[in-house]
């Protein structure tokens, strides 16, 4: 029983401690981030690219929002970015995971383009592997065909 409660103890003890860093989600989480940098994250983030059935060329309506992100990028040049393109459920594998890329590759070119650095970003296509929204209809198929922006590095 003594050697029940000693283990018992020590895990306890051993659970204390690793148990009190801070994470980013808890209150009081300093990530040395100004709010300037942390907004700018925000806004890099927030807003998708969304294409066509079957295409990949960067509509009008999205240039303006590209080009809030590719000065945002250049006015903090620590921050990287990974374009995530996605596809929509229908077609095969390869076929989305090649149309995906395309579809990152166009914004990251434009982005380029714009005077972003292509040091800052880097790209790879999930094909239909990640959808944001579920259904087999236009709805869905409509918000699956995407490019994601994620800060991987600020």
């Amino acid at each position: 029983m003594k050697r029940l409660a000693l283990v018992f103890a020590l895990v306890m003890a051993l659970a204390a401690g690793f148990g009190c860093a801070k994470k980013a989600t808890e209150p009081g989480y300093d990530d040395g981030l100004t709010p300037e940098m942390r907004a700018a994250i925000q806004q890099i983030t927030d807003a998708r690219v969304y294409f066509a059935f079957d295409k990949f060329d960067i509509k009008n309506e999205y240039k303006d929002m590209l080009k809030v992100k590719a000065d945002l990028m250049k006015q903090y040049p620590s921050i990287r970015v990974r374009i995530e393109g996605n596809c929509d459920e229908r077609g095969t594998q390869e076929y989305n995971l090649a149309l995906g890329e395309r579809r990152a590759r166009a914004a990251y070119e434009y982005l380029v383009m714009l005077g972003v650095n292509p040091s800052q970003m880097e790209m790879i296509s999930y094909g239909k592997e990640n959808p944001a929204v579920q259904g087999s209809n236009e709805a869905a198929w409509s918000k699956n065909r995407r490019d994601d922006f994620r800060v991987v590095a600020h």
